[in-house]
């Protein structure tokens, strides 16, 4: 199983404690350690995921929860929107994807609290990165946020870049919330509830 590089530092942390607690003090210390470093291999896991090759369909960006599939709320960029949110909880993959293929042209980050990911204000209010990817003419923005266990939002493309829906552009650490904000005439092709897998499920399709 291939696995992010951001976990690397959590899971030799752990076991490098786990070795040292086996060498100075016994198993008793070691085994819990252990298992925390397999908690966080489980956490950063990467896997392959096959993407339709469709252009103008719009692709979870991220395993997790549907929490909105409708009008865009009061936290979304200035204009007409329709949004997608989906939920992460720590068992889901947290490697983030890009919805739709194009050029970016837009890369922000703004810092901030660390409020549980499915508040609604929490879009507004917590640290987040926002990707703005521009298809044929036609605007898609994805919105990394991390909530209260998550303390970084990783974002690894930049403006300018060509990207495919598909794409690995970076990671949540350990539990979060992926908005996605889209053109009004989209065709939403969720609903509230549903649980969506990051590169695969169709969200959405332009038109």
């Amino acid at each position: 199983m291939r696995l992010d590089r951001a976990g690397w530092p959590f899971i030799g942390g752990a076991l490098l404690l786990a070795l040292a607690s086996a060498v100075a003090v016994g198993w008793g210390l070691a085994l819990p350690l252990a298992a925390l470093a397999a908690f966080f291999a489980f956490f950063f896991r990467d896997p392959q995921r096959t993407s339709p090759e469709d252009g103008n369909l719009v692709l979870s960006p991220a395993d997790g929860r549907v929490l909105v599939a409708g009008p865009a709320t009061d936290a979304a960029p200035p204009g007409e929107w329709q949004q997608i949110s989906i939920f992460l909880s720590p068992m889901d993959v947290h490697v983030n994807r890009i919805p739709a293929s194009g050029r970016v042209t837009r890369v922000t980050y703004t810092p901030g609290r660390f409020l549980p990911a499915y508040r609604p204000e929490a879009a507004s209010a917590n640290e987040r990165s926002e990707v703005w990817i521009d298809h044929a003419g036609q605007t898609i923005v994805a919105r990394q946020i991390v909530g209260i266990l998550a303390r970084r939002v990783v974002c690894r493309v930049q403006s300018g870049a060509e990207v495919r829906a598909g794409d690995r552009f970076g990671i949540m650490k350990f539990g979060s919330r992926m908005d996605v904000f889209l053109p009004i005439n989209a065709t939403i092709k969720v609903d509230v509830g549903q649980m969506v897998r990051g590169g695969e499920t169709v969200i959405a399709v332009l038109e």
